[in-house]
């Protein structure tokens, strides 16, 4: 049962790969933190996972509206996914004050960018991943952090070599 997972990823397309097999590892109510630099890709990865999950429109940053819902289609039924930048937040409050912390439940995946930026109100995550650039390419880190998140890892088909 691997509980972390290692990469470098080459080019934006590693990226994309890796959005694309999380999004058919992931199941309701995964909370996953994204980790990383600006830059570092965390937008990209969840966009690359949204649109493998079936969501056909535009991926846009959350970073003004700090939480963009998407409830996409797939082949096990209905899936909500909460997109969550937390960038411009200047306290843990904000967080609560939006009501934000109903979106972590049991049907909710829940995929925050800057994480650190509501630190003592966030829910744990189930997986963290964290990207960093490196070269070309970007070096990740996931780390999962509960069953749930053991078990993501446990699915996920990924050939870290792209």
């Amino acid at each position: 049962m691997p509980s972390h997972l290692n990469a470098h990823l080459h080019e934006e397309a590693g990226t994309l790969a890796l959005g694309a097999a999380l999004a058919h590892a992931i199941a309701p109510g995964l909370t996953i933190y994204l980790h990383g630099d600006l830059g570092a890709g965390k937008t990209a990865l969840t966009r690359s996972m949204l649109h493998a999950l079936g969501h056909d429109g535009h991926v846009k940053s959350p970073t003004y509206t700090l939480a963009e819902p998407y409830l996409i289609e797939t082949e096990h039924g209905m899936l909500q996914v909460v997109h969550f930048d937390l960038y411009r937040m200047s306290s843990p409050e904000e967080f609560l004050d939006a009501g934000f912390r109903e979106h972590f439940n049991a049907e909710t995946v829940c995929i925050i960018e800057w994480p650190e930026k509501a630190d003592g109100v966030l829910p744990a995550p189930d997986l963290r991943i964290s990207l960093s650039v490196a070269g070309e390419g970007r070096d990740v880190e996931l780390l999962a952090l509960s069953d749930q998140g053991i078990a993501c890892l446990n699915r996920l088909k990924f050939a870290p070599n792209l």
